[in-house]
């Protein structure tokens, strides 16, 4: 497993082992990996001949907070997880190798990334399509790796895909949970005992939801009403927003008959959480997750 840190040094490795012959997944990441982030490496690798991760804590994505600051940061940690599973090689730039001195470009994405979360955190979208797009012209990958869990950053991303005739194919991983119910998040690590017992009310009203759906319910009205029900249950939890949503385009599900994206955004504490369930009223149809 090489660890590179120059876009020189990762464009020119990726450039010999495509003409190679062999295929490259990228799993692009902010590091403080979990067992989601494993997943997506696990993923990638039974897709793909060669595995590329990247580690960066893209500062464009962060608001005007001190959640940069504090986002937790252990590369030697992240590394050494790296090396029990199938990686071939780390990407690990500074700040300054993706954003030089004096650099005003930015990739914006001018649909998607306005609703949801792009309206609860403005800015965040633009971090990341610029990120994403430095990255892919970087590593230059055949397959890019994505998790279910940041189901409108896939959107977006997917969009970003499309409209810049970029030649990288999407896979999207489940979403990895623990046995609480709780997404596995790097953001876990902020919650206190008690919060995470009542964060698991996330989980608990996309279970809500889905049963809901699958037992004939076809008014989205009553199915968020029931899930906005049971997160208010927890003292310590905050809606920012419960929503169903069309999974490609993100507009409002007028219906609940076909595959349906129910979206969940909350505060716990000071700790911002979110978690989706793609639920179809038909059992046998998977759900996503």
């Amino acid at each position: 497993m090489r660890r590179l840190q120059s876009a020189t040094q990762m464009l020119e490795w990726s450039r010999r082992e495509r003409c190679s012959g062999k295929g490259i997944a990228f799993v692009p990441t902010m590091g403080a990996l979990h067992e989601g982030h494993l997943s997506l490496v696990d993923l990638a690798a039974d897709r793909a001949s060669r595995v590329v991760v990247s580690i960066f804590v893209n500062p464009a994505q962060f608001g005007p907070s001190k959640d940069l600051e504090q986002y937790p940061r252990d590369v030697e940690r992240d590394m050494e997880m790296l090396s029990d599973r199938k990686v071939d090689a780390v990407f690990v730039p500074e700040e300054d190798v993706l954003y030089p001195a004096g650099c005003t470009t930015l990739v914006v994405e001018t649909g998607l990334s306005e609703i949801l979360e792009g309206a609860s955190r403005p800015g965040h979208f633009r971090g990341v399509v610029t990120v994403v797009t430095k990255l892919l012209l970087i590593v230059e990958p055949d397959l890019l790796v994505l998790g279910q869990k940041d189901a409108q950053q896939v959107a977006v991303l997917r969009r970003l895909i499309h409209d810049l005739k970029f030649s990288v194919d999407v896979i999207v991983g489940p979403i990895i949970r623990e046995s609480g119910g709780l997404a596995l998040s790097s953001r876990n690590a902020y919650l206190s005992d008690d919060e995470r017992r009542q964060a698991a009310c996330l989980h608990e009203s996309l279970f809500e939801a889905r049963n809901l759906v699958r037992g004939g319910e076809d008014d989205a009205g009553v199915v968020l009403g029931a899930m906005r029900d049971r997160i208010e249950r927890e003292p310590a939890v905050r809606i920012d927003y419960v929503v169903a949503v069309h999974p490609d385009t993100f507009e409002p599900a007028t219906s609940l008959e076909g595959p349906t994206l129910f979206c969940v955004a909350v505060f716990v504490g000071d700790t911002r959480l979110i978690d989706n369930e793609l639920v179809s009223s038909h059992p046998e149809s998977p759900d996503g997750n």
